[in-house]
């Protein structure tokens, strides 16, 4: 389903970002043969983590308007509220902090990726769009989570942001969980 091609796009955003911006940074003697961190500063992750929390804001939104599953319902509202939540945390921080995210090519290939997938979702109605819709936030968060993890969390410089991205990636891990659930209820 669209699912695997939605996880390849963010895969491949996170990790076209970390190439482009691997090959940008100036080249500097190592100490060890370990491969560098990804050269993301902390204004360009907290512009990515917004946008996928946006993202994830979007996608519920739509289910609210066209799904009739209780469960699904439920989940949407539930993304919606988690999602908008964190993103405010996030914006609260960065005021605080007086940083502004900084857009860029992961970001941007997130919000077209999303984009793109909304719209194949909108075509789809009933039990097929709730079954999409389902396997795409289980698809979304483990794409996301691999790239917080992996990648934004050893990236952040920030201490306040750092903590904020693992409590994103709680919340992630509680999702991904429950729309697993939500999967295989709708099997």
């Amino acid at each position: 389903m669209n699912k695997t091609v939605f996880a390849l796009a963010i895969a491949l955003a996170f990790g076209a970002v970390t190439t482009v911006q691997a090959q940008e940074a100036p080249a500097a003697p190592t100490a060890a043969a370990a491969p560098a961190p990804a050269a993301l500063n902390d204004a360009q992750i907290a512009h990515i983590a917004y946008t996928a929390g946006v993202i994830d804001v979007t996608a519920a939104k739509q289910a609210l308007k066209k799904s009739h599953n209780k469960p699904v319902l439920a989940f949407a509202k539930e993304m919606a509220r988690d999602h908008a939540a964190v993103n405010d945390q996030a914006l609260a921080l960065v005021k605080k902090l007086g940083v502004t995210p900084a857009d860029n090519a992961t970001s941007q290939s997130l919000a077209k990726g999303a984009a793109d997938e909304q719209k194949k979702l909108a075509a789809l109605s009933g039990a097929a769009y709730d079954k999409a819709y389902a396997e795409n936030e289980v698809a979304f968060h483990k794409a996301v989570l691999a790239a917080l993890d992996g990648t934004l969390i050893p990236s952040a410089q920030n201490a306040e942001l750092k903590s904020l991205l693992e409590t994103g990636s709680k919340l992630f891990h509680e999702h991904q969980m429950h729309a697993e659930h939500l999967v295989q209820g709708l099997k």
